[in-house]
C-alpha cells in the first residue's frame, strides 16, 4: 500500500521583479477566482503597460476591472466580455489591445471541461469541450499572431494545456483530446511563427486549487487528486501564473514549441 503523501506548505508569494515591464498583455478567461485571475494580476505586479482581460461573464468582468484599477490604476487595466467560439469577439478582444498599442502577449487561458464516459458522450458535449478548449485557443493563436506579425512585434503567445493531454482519465475523453491538441497546436504554431520572431509555448498544469473547484469536486476526490502530486498539495493558481509569465518574458526567449508541466505529472 502506498504511504499518505504529507501535504507540503504553500511557499510565500514571490514578488514581482518587471519581467514584463512596457508589455501590453492579453488574458482570456480572466474574470473569476483561477488561473487566468492570477495571471492578470501576476503581469500587472511583473510591470507590464496594460492587461485587457476577457471573459463570458460581463458583470464579473466589470467588479474585476473596477478591484484591479483601483489597485494598479485604471490606465492600465481594460476588460473586453470575449466568447472563444466567436471569431468576431476575439478580433474585438484583440481590437482593445490595438488601441492600447497592441499586443504583445497573448495568454490563453480559455477553456471548458465535464466529465463523461464516451459511451454516453453526446456529439454536442465532445463538440462544446473542442471548440472552446482547442479551437478557442486556436482562433485566439491565430488573431494574436497576425497582429504581432504585421505590426512587426517579435511577440509572445501563452497556452494553457494541461498533463490530463499526456495520460488517461476517467470520463474525460474529449478534454484530454482537446488538450492534447493544444499541445499539438502549440508545437506546430511556433514553428510557423518562428520567422517572425513571434514564441509559442504552453503551460500543463495538473491540479489548481481554487473556489469554483472545491465547490464542484467532492472532498474524497480532491483528497486523491491531490495525493498523485509530489507535494501532496494542489497547485495554487499564482503558482502556475508565475510558470506564463516565465514563458512570456524574455528570460525564456530561447524557447518555443515547448510544454512545460506544472507538476511532477509529465506522463
Amino acid at each position: 500500500m502506498t504511504a499518505e503523501r504529507p501535504e507540503q506548505p504553500v511557499p510565500d508569494y514571490v514578488p514581482g521583479h518587471d519581467l514584463l515591464a512596457g508589455k501590453v498583455v492579453v488574458v482570456t478567461a480572466a474574470a473569476g477566482a483561477g488561473i487566468g485571475a492570477a495571471v492578470v494580476r501576476r503581469v500587472l505586479e511583473e510591470g507590464a503597460r496594460a492587461v485587457v482581460f476577457s471573459d463570458t461573464h460581463a458583470r464579473r468582468l466589470a467588479e474585476a476591472e473596477a478591484a484591479l484599477a483601483a489597485e494598479f490604476g485604471a490606465d492600465r487595466v481594460r476588460q473586453q466580455v470575449c466568447d472563444v467560439t466567436d471569431e468576431a469577439q476575439v478580433a474585438a478582444l484583440l481590437d482593445v489591445a490595438d488601441e492600447l498599442g497592441g499586443v504583445d502577449v497573448m495568454i490563453n487561458n480559455a477553456g471548458l471541461g465535464g466529465t463523461a464516459s464516451v459511451l454516453e458522450m453526446t456529439d454536442e458535449q465532445w463538440s462544446r469541450v473542442l471548440d472552446i478548449t482547442l479551437t478557442g485557443t486556436f482562433r485566439c493563436v491565430r488573431a494574436a499572431g497576425q497582429r504581432m506579425a504585421a505590426a512587426g512585434t517579435r511577440g509572445v503567445i501563452v497556452n494553457n494545456a494541461s498533463v490530463i493531454g499526456w495520460r488517461a482519465q476517467e470520463g474525460q475523453a474529449h478534454y484530454a483530446a482537446a488538450k492534447a491538441g493544444v499541445m499539438a497546436l502549440t508545437r506546430c504554431s511556433a514553428i510557423d511563427l518562428a520567422p517572425h520572431g513571434i514564441r509559442v509555448n504552453a503551460v500543463s498544469p495538473s491540479l489548481a486549487m481554487h473556489p469554483f473547484l472545491a465547490k464542484v469536486t467532492s472532498d474524497e476526490l480532491l483528497h486523491e487528486l491531490k495525493q498523485r502530486e509530489a507535494f501532496g498539495r494542489a497547485a495554487e493558481p499564482w503558482e502556475v501564473a508565475n510558470v506564463m509569465v516565465f514563458l512570456a518574458s524574455d528570460y525564456a526567449s530561447y524557447m518555443t514549441g515547448e510544454v512545460v508541466a506544472v507538476s511532477s505529472q509529465q506522463a
